[in-house]
């Protein structure tokens, strides 16, 4: 259980890296309902301007909330979370190799306390997710209740 009273802003909560491939598309593809082609099919995708197969919007936030669930040690504590989506996560065809098996994109996931509140008893993560050194996620915020 995290102790609100040690908590200082600007400190770092942890970091991680998120791996997903395309058979990792598919899944949440199946899960969410969401088959877009721009998330499984290069061509269509290329033909509408984007720079190859990307990862769902959702999935990218999902996945960069985990670090927050993980700290908080309780999903439900997690009381607010919005981003704003400034450029696609490209997942790299995997070249005629099992798609689940491909190592795929490494997305940059570090949280920072960017804020507390010690009336709610509240603290303000922020997220920095990128992709290769460029921002994906931009404003990534989750408020924790604590």
């Amino acid at each position: 259980m995290i102790d609100f009273n040690t908590l200082q802003k600007g400190a770092q909560i942890g970091s991680t890296t998120v791996f997903v491939n395309r058979g990792d598309l598919v899944r949440y593809a199946g899960a969410s309902g969401d088959f877009n082609p721009i998330h499984f099919n290069e061509r269509f995708a290329t033909e509408v301007g984007l720079p190859g197969v990307i990862a769902h919007g959702m999935f990218t936030m999902g996945a960069a909330v985990q670090l927050v669930t993980d700290w908080a040690q309780d999903p439900g504590a997690i009381i607010d979370y919005q981003t704003r989506f400034t450029k696609p996560v490209p997942v790299a065809d995997p070249d005629g190799t099992n798609p689940s098996d491909a190592p795929g994109t490494s997305i940059e996931i570090v949280g920072t306390i960017g804020a507390l509140d010690a009336e709610a008893r509240t603290a303000r993560v922020d997220l920095s997710v990128s992709v290769e050194g460029t921002k994906v996620l931009v404003k990534a915020q989750a408020v924790v209740q604590l």
